[in-house]
C-alpha cells in the first residue's frame, strides 16, 4: 500500500498547508468575531444565512444539514439548541411523517440581518481586501470546479 501513495511534493505540500491554515484562521477570526458581535456563532449564522436563501425561510432538515455538511446528529441537536433560543422552529413534514423542516422565525430574521453588515465588514478586511480582483477570480473558479467534484463523489 505505501508503495501506491501518492505523496505531495515540496510545492503541493506548501501550498496545501498554506490553504489549511488559511481557513482554519479565518474559519477562527470570523467565528470569534461574529459571536463577538452578534451572540450568533458561525453555525447559527450558517443555518439562518442558508434558511434566508429558500422561499419561505424553510428547508427540510436532512436537505440543509447536506448542504452545511452536517452528521445528522449535530443538526439535529445544533437546532434544538437554535429553537431554544427562538431562532427557528421545527415544523413536521406532512407528505412524509419521518421528515421534518427547519424554519426561520421572525426573531433569526432580524439577528442574521443584524449579523450579516459585521460579517460582510470581516470578510472585506480578513480576506477581500488582501487580494486582486484576478486573485478573487481564480480562486472563485478553482472552488467551484472542487465543490462540483465533491458534489459529484458525494455518498
Amino acid at each position: 500500500m505505501e508503495e501506491n501513495v501518492r505523496w505531495l511534493t515540496t510545492e503541493e505540500q506548501h501550498a496545501w498547508r498554506n490553504f489549511v491554515r488559511l481557513h482554519e484562521k479565518l474559519g477562527g477570526r470570523l467565528s470569534r468575531l461574529l459571536q463577538t458581535e452578534s451572540s450568533l456563532s458561525a453555525a447559527d449564522f450558517a443555518v439562518l444565512v442558508n434558511l434566508t436563501d429558500v422561499p419561505e425561510g424553510r428547508q427540510r432538515y436532512q436537505d440543509l444539514a447536506r448542504t452545511l455538511e452536517w452528521e445528522k446528529s449535530r443538526m439535529s441537536h445544533h437546532i434544538a439548541r437554535m429553537a431554544g433560543r427562538g431562532l427557528v422552529v421545527r415544523e413536521e413534514c406532512l407528505e412524509d411523517a419521518r421528515g421534518a423542516f427547519v424554519v426561520i422565525t421572525e426573531q433569526g430574521r432580524a439577528a442574521v440581518e443584524a449579523a450579516a453588515p459585521l460579517h460582510v465588514e470581516a470578510v472585506r478586511g480578513l480576506f477581500l481586501d488582501h487580494v486582486t480582483p484576478s486573485e478573487l477570480r481564480t480562486l472563485g473558479q478553482i472552488s467551484e470546479r472542487v465543490v462540483e467534484k465533491l458534489d459529484e463523489d458525494a455518498s
